[in-house]
């Protein structure tokens, strides 16, 4: 499958390193980027060292990635920041941090990849919201409302790209990545207690969902939790 282009967000660690290394696996190409150097080596990837929140460094990539490989098939934004703040001891800098990366990157990696897409009328673009959403966890009101704003983006662009690229997006619950490395055991211990399936969730349930919505033309504007919280 080296004619398939797959451009991940996020892809020096956690889950973005995982779905990398899997596809790559699986014979696809994968471009990559993360404001860190990414230790993910072969020939089926290239990474970016880029902000997903400058505007410009995402065009100049986009723009690279179409002349060196031509079509981009699918879009995977992954890359994204957590913090867990009462609403009055939410600082300014952290308010603006998880609204930049979780949303306005990802708004401007779709904007550009997109235009991509519909020159070749054929994309899927993957979005990833969180569990927090919908458990409207006390402490994450402004990370949920980040989340919440990836839901309304998907649903919203899912009609405007219609019919060629499908857009979805999903919430997995709690996966032990360095996103909730600070975050209180007993915090966690709390929010596994209302899913449905009451465990972490591995790499493996993530890409699963993944691959659906990448090998599924006719679902888009869907949002899927993990681990049966709604």
């Amino acid at each position: 499958m080296n004619n398939f282009t797959t451009v991940i967000t996020g892809t020096s660690k956690g889950i973005g390193k995982a779905l990398a290394e899997y596809y790559i696996a699986s014979g696809i190409r994968v471009i990559g980027c993360s404001r860190s150097e990414s230790s993910i080596c072969s020939d089926l990837y290239t990474h970016y060292t880029v902000d997903i929140t400058d505007e410009i460094q995402v065009k100049n990539m986009v723009r690279n990635i179409s002349q060196q490989h031509g079509q981009i098939h699918c879009l995977i934004n992954n890359a994204g920041v957590a913090s867990m703040n009462h609403i009055l001891l939410t600082p300014y800098k952290t308010l603006h941090r998880l609204i930049d990366v979780n949303f306005i990157g990802t708004v401007h990696m779709t904007q550009h990849v997109a235009k991509n897409m519909l020159k070749y009328k054929y994309g899927r673009i993957i979005n990833f919201s969180s569990v927090a959403v919908p458990l409207r966890l006390a402490g994450e009101s402004v990370y949920s409302s980040s989340k919440a704003a990836i839901e309304q983006f998907t649903r919203t662009i899912a009609y405007e790209l219609a019919p060629y690229i499908t857009c979805n997006a999903i919430g997995p619950c709690p996966i032990k990545t360095d996103l909730i490395a600070g975050v209180d055991n007993k915090k966690i211990d709390q929010l596994i207690a209302r899913q449905a399936i009451k465990r972490f969730a591995k790499y493996a349930d993530i890409i699963g969902v993944v691959d659906f919505f990448k090998d599924s033309p006719m679902v888009t504007g869907q949002i899927i939790y993990l681990g049966g919280a709604n």
